[in-house]
């Protein structure tokens, strides 16, 4: 397996266009099996629309891309037969939570969602409620995704101005670090308040980074990646 790369950019450039997808469109019947397979394995699975993304290009601290959009059905294909257009991928954004004690906070994905068991900072794949005037905006569906996952809005936290892109085969992860103004402990117990208050929250539970040892295999490799990052550089 090749090793993600990291590249910190500054300035995003994000033009959503409306394309086919070719993939989508000659699997379809085999698209649409698999997904009745697997919402009967998880009945709340929705098969939503979704943006998915062509043609990256970083230049300095730009990244540039095409996004498309498609429907949830057709990415889970394509995510779990092993990613077989290799033109497309998956670029996301995620808040990276860290507590004033230097911890980062994850949330544990809950059992009726796509990722059941596996440790994230509050993220999601892009929607077309996150296009503002043909372009993708991913700050806004970090903020989103964070006040969605954790009950903590914009006011409680600062966001640094770059950007760590964890680049994969078929995905890019841009992962901005968010300063919450609380030790670790006090942001999972308000986390952890806010889900109580819901009635099917998307996560089980949340989990405090404080070092390495504090990674485990249920995370994906590009988060562990971009932890070993931030801790080497202490």
């Amino acid at each position: 397996m090749t090793s993600p790369t990291i590249h910190r950019v500054t300035t995003l450039d994000l033009a959503v266009k409306t394309m086919a997808w070719p993939f989508a469109e000659e699997r379809r019947a085999d698209i649409a099996a698999y997904f009745a397979e697997k919402q009967r394995e998880r009945p709340k699975l929705w098969n939503g629309r979704i943006l998915l993304g062509r043609d990256a290009a970083f230049s300095g601290d730009h990244l540039s891309a095409t996004y498309f959009e498609t429907d949830f059905a057709s990415f889970l294909a394509w995510r779990d037969w092993g990613f077989p257009d290799k033109a497309v991928f998956n670029g996301f954004g995620m808040g990276a939570l860290r507590a004033s004690d230097g911890a980062f906070v994850m949330g544990v994905m809950g059992e009726h969602t796509a990722n059941a068991g596996r440790i994230y900072f509050p993220a999601g794949t892009p929607d077309p409620d996150d296009v503002r005037d043909g372009r993708l905006d991913i700050p806004g569906s970090v903020v989103r995704e964070i006040e969605e996952e954790t009950g903590l809005v914009a006011t409680d936290y600062r966001a640094e101005p770059h950007w760590h892109c964890i680049v994969t085969s078929a995905a890019i992860a841009l992962i901005r670090i968010i300063d919450v103004d609380m030790p670790a402990d006090a942001i999972r117990a308000r986390i952890e308040a806010n889900l109580a208050a819901q009635d099917e929250p998307e996560l089980s539970g949340i989990h405090l980074v404080r070092g390495l040892n504090d990674l485990t295999p249920t995370m994906p490799r590009y988060i562990a990646t971009f932890i070993e990052q931030q801790f080497a550089s202490i």
